[in-house]
C-alpha cells in the first residue's frame, strides 16, 4: 500500500511539472490536476494539502531532473573548464533545447511568473540560481589554482554573468522556440570562456 501511494505522489508530481510548465503557477487549477492524474479531490488532497505543496514537490523533481541531464558523466572530467564548458552546452542544448519541459525553462517561467507574487516560491527559485553560480565559481577558482585561466578574474562576476547569460537565452527560447538562440549561445560563452584562459 506504502508503494502505491509513493506511485501515486509520483504521478502527481509529474503531470503537475508539465501542467504548471505550459499553463504556468497561477492559470493552473486544482482541476487541471486533477483532469492531469486521473484523480478525485480527496485522492489528490491525501497527498498534497495544497496547491503550493504540490508545486514545491514539482520544484524538487525540476531540479532532479535538470541535475541528470546538465551534471552527466560530469565526475570524468578532471579539467574545470571542460567542466563549465560541458555543463554550459548540457544545459543549453540537452535541456533547453531538447524542450524537455514543454513550457520552455521551468525556472526561468516560474521565477519571471511569481516574482511579486509569493516572495518565499521566489527565494526557492533564486536559491538554485545562486548555487548554481557558487559551483561554477567553485570550478573557476580550481582553474585558477591549476594555472589555467588569467590572474586578478573576478569569479563570482564570471560565474554571475554565465548563469544570467543562460537565463536570458532561456527566456528568449521560450518565446521563439528558435533553435539559433541556444545554438548561439553556447558558441558565445564558449568564445567567453576562452577569453580567460592563460
Amino acid at each position: 500500500m506504502a508503494n502505491k501511494g509513493i506511485q501515486t505522489r509520483q504521478n502527481i508530481t509529474e503531470k503537475s511539472l508539465q501542467v504548471f510548465s505550459v499553463k504556468g503557477y497561477f492559470n493552473t487549477s486544482i482541476n487541471d490536476i486533477l483532469t492531469a492524474t486521473g484523480l478525485t479531490k480527496g485522492g489528490l488532497y491525501g497527498h498534497f494539502p495544497s496547491k503550493e505543496d504540490i508545486w514545491y514537490a514539482v520544484y524538487d523533481e525540476a531540479v532532479k531532473i535538470w541535475r541528470n541531464i546538465v551534471f552527466r558523466n560530469m565526475r570524468n572530467i578532471a579539467n574545470p573548464l571542460q567542466r563549465i564548458e560541458i555543463t554550459i552546452d548540457n544545459h543549453l542544448r540537452n535541456y533547453l533545447g531538447a524542450d524537455v519541459f514543454k513550457g520552455g525553462c521551468f525556472f526561468v517561467n516560474m521565477l519571471v511568473e511569481i516574482s511579486g507574487q509569493s516572495e518565499k516560491m521566489s527565494r526557492q527559485i533564486l536559491k538554485g540560481f545562486v548555487q548554481f553560480s557558487r559551483l561554477l565559481r567553485i570550478w573557476l577558482k580550481e582553474a585558477d589554482e591549476i594555472g589555467l585561466l588569467k590572474k586578478g578574474l573576478n569569479y563570482r562576476e564570471i560565474s554571475d554573468f554565465i548563469v544570467i547569460t543562460l537565463n536570458g537565452a532561456a527566456t528568449l527560447y521560450s518565446a521563439s522556440k528558435d533553435p539559433f538562440i541556444w545554438k548561439q549561445t553556447i558558441n558565445q560563452l564558449r568564445f567567453y570562456i576562452n577569453q580567460l584562459k592563460r
